[in-house]
């Protein structure tokens, strides 16, 4: 049976962005994404409810993340789902994450910092990546597949 793993999250970053490199020099970042959903209770109530997911970011995004997002800023992320497993003390762990491979940022000129002389386009720019990080939780290396293709010309041979 094939399978399916997609993930498309609309938020808000927890924490500023804090740019680390792997030992090959390929720049990684975790973020915090907030997202928050809104539904009606049992009673009837309107109810809000948040959501804290772990968002890990790879290469040019994760500079890009770093060069023009702080904590609060709005970001649409699409990517796939990990499960990080470990042990601590004795103990066996897990946690799912977010591995990112496209970044798209949703500000308004003037709300996300030092691109504000740019005129307002970078902050409505997407970003794509390969997939990255195939390893647990301390992957030091590129692995995965080639970025999806972009464009107009991207789904050209799709029938409808």
């Amino acid at each position: 049976m094939a399978s399916f793993n997609r993930v498309i999250l609309v938020g808000n970053l927890t924490r500023d962005v804090e740019l680390k490199s792997t030992n090959s020099g390929l720049s990684v970042t975790e973020v915090g994404l907030a997202v928050n959903d809104r539904r009606k209770n049992a009673s009837g109530e309107w109810v809000n409810e948040t959501t804290f997911v772990d968002v890990t970011m790879w290469g040019r995004t994760a500079e890009v993340a770093r060069d023009y997002l702080s904590k609060g800023s709005p970001v649409l992320i699409e990517g796939r789902l990990k499960l990080d497993t470990w042990e601590t003390e004795g103990q066996k762990r897990s946690k799912l994450r977010v591995v990112c491979e496209r970044m798209q940022m949703l500000g308004r000129s003037g709300q996300n910092g030092p691109g504000d002389a740019h005129d307002g386009d970078v902050h409505r720019g997407s970003y794509e990546n390969a997939s990255y990080g195939a390893g647990g939780g301390s992957s030091s290396g590129v692995g995965g597949s080639a970025p999806h293709p972009v464009g107009a010309n991207a789904g050209d041979d799709i029938p409808f």
